[in-house]
């Protein structure tokens, strides 16, 4: 099956299944948020980004499995509904960005600063962050050795624009710099970008659009 990433809630995840990486994508919660499981293809080894809502459903697409790790990538509520009974019934570790971690209340174990490794398995991740939409959120690069890069964004790029600044023109300003410098400025446009909300998107289908957005300013 051809992965799409076109998810609903209550519906199956789609599945990108790549050399040495699984990506199962899920939608849950009344945000429709997005859930993402990564497994190591070489060791079984599971991660998951965002425990969003919906914790029976992220429980059943872990499995018997477990996972090690759960990564939120930014405070709002939303990414983190069911984490405290995600980690309950997993023992996973938990990770966040080094500024969001006190506005998420489930203990965070490792924080995560720019540049910082995040190991699922034998596969690296690496975390930038990324200021505006939340001091502290993070995205996840997983730079594909068979192939492109995969962005997990969180809710600071989607499909047309960057995420929410609330009117904040200071806010804006750093997250779209942010996402520019560290994003665009460093991935190619055949990078797959994974976020936290909706339909997943490439760099090279965003990158022509950097202009009007910084104009429009939001």
């Amino acid at each position: 099956m051809t992965y799409s990433g076109a998810v609903k809630v209550g519906g199956a995840a789609d599945v990108h299944e790549l050399a040495d990486l699984m990506i199962s994508k899920v939608a849950v919660g009344p945000m429709n948020n997005n859930a993402y499981l990564l497994r190591c293809r070489a060791t079984g080894e599971q991660l998951l980004i965002d425990a969003a809502a919906e914790a029976a459903t992220l429980l059943n697409l872990i499995g018997d499995d477990g996972i090690a790790s759960v990564v939120t990538t930014h405070r709002h509520g939303d990414h983190w509904g069911a984490l405290q009974e995600v980690v309950a019934a997993t023992g996973a570790r938990t990770y966040a960005g080094a500024h969001d971690a006190e506005g998420i209340p489930v203990a965070t174990d490792v924080l995560v600063a720019d540049g910082d490794t995040v190991r699922v398995g034998r596969v690296e991740l690496t975390a930038r962050h990324l200021v505006g939409h939340t001091p502290g959120s993070i995205a996840l690069i997983y730079d594909d050795p068979h192939g492109h890069p995969h962005v997990f964004t969180g809710d600071c790029l989607f499909p047309g624009g960057v995420g929410n600044t609330w009117g904040d023109p200071q806010a804006f300003a750093s997250l779209i710099d942010d996402v520019r410098t560290k994003l665009f400025g460093q991935l190619p446009d055949e990078a797959w970008v994974y976020p936290g909300h909706g339909d997943d998107t490439t760099l090279g289908a965003e990158r022509p659009h950097l202009d009007e957005w910084r104009e429009r300013g939001w």
